[in-house]
């Protein structure tokens, strides 16, 4: 299993981190993808990947941390444009990104940053990671504006069939997590199997997110097969065929760089 989203480089982890890392290999997961969110966190991530050969990295700005000043944004998007001119072979996409609808920052200020990001991932050659929450026409529009064309993931996917479809169509994978394990998310589970497995990708976003049975408890890449479980039933597949599949569309989204 692959666990292609979760925040290892968080406080939540700090303490416990090795361990954290063991029970999930215990549990079957053989790779995971830290996505960044602010500039201070790149640095941990890049140690976790450094001491981790099973940890892939991207380094990005969400939208919840945004300024609501550009100025300021516009500096952390040059120490993007710096960070990705000087990424090692663990890199494998750019992001966390994208739109909120619910966070209190202004909506072009939002776009603005996405829109740069994705410049600076088309000039990269690397797919994305994009963040979603009540922005779907918006997400379209911007990379319908940019040209960008590399790809990516499309973060705790949640949304009907049609809306999935618009994204595969554009190139994108689906990050499928603790959303499916849930009664109330029986719109995505329709959708997702409308769509294919094909286009699925596995994660958990721990330490949120938690999965059906889990509440309150912090979310851990150690409980990614609750999802394959979930999907397995959804597909009429072994669980062996789920974690194939969607490791093998890992690997054709997220490829390490030949050099260090």
């Amino acid at each position: 299993m692959i666990d292609s989203h979760c925040h290892l480089d968080l406080n939540a982890f700090a303490q416990d981190i090795d361990s954290v890392l063991a029970d999930s290999r215990k549990a079957g997961v053989t790779r995971f993808l830290i996505p960044g969110t602010t500039v201070p966190g790149w640095q941990r991530q890049h140690t976790l990947a450094s001491a981790n050969p099973d940890i892939d990295i991207a380094y990005g700005l969400h939208p919840y941390f945004l300024s609501p000043s550009m100025d300021d944004n516009k500096a952390q998007l040059r120490a993007l444009e710096s960070q990705l001119a000087s990424s090692h072979a663990s890199t494998v996409a750019v992001g966390e990104m994208g739109l909120d609808g619910v966070v209190d920052i202004p909506m072009d200020t939002q776009q603005q940053v996405l829109e740069y990001q994705l410049h600076l991932a088309q000039e990269a050659a690397l797919p994305v990671i994009l963040h979603h929450r009540k922005t779907h026409h918006l997400l379209h529009k911007a990379l319908k504006d940019t040209g960008f064309n590399r790809g990516g993931v499309i973060h705790a996917f949640s949304g009907n069939a049609q809306i999935a479809r618009q994204y595969t169509d554009q190139g994108f994978l689906l990050g499928i997590g603790g959303t499916v394990t849930y009664p109330r998310g029986s719109k995505t589970r329709e959708a997702i199997k409308s769509t294919g497995l094909e286009h699925l990708i596995l994660e958990t976003d721990a330490p949120d997110m938690p999965m059906s049975g889990r509440q309150g408890q912090r979310n851990s890449p150690a409980y990614l097969r609750d999802v394959v479980i979930i999907l397995a039933r959804l597909f009429e597949k072994d669980a062996q065929s789920i974690i194939a599949r969607t490791t093998d569309t890992y690997y054709s989204q997220f490829q390490r760089r030949s050099q260090e």
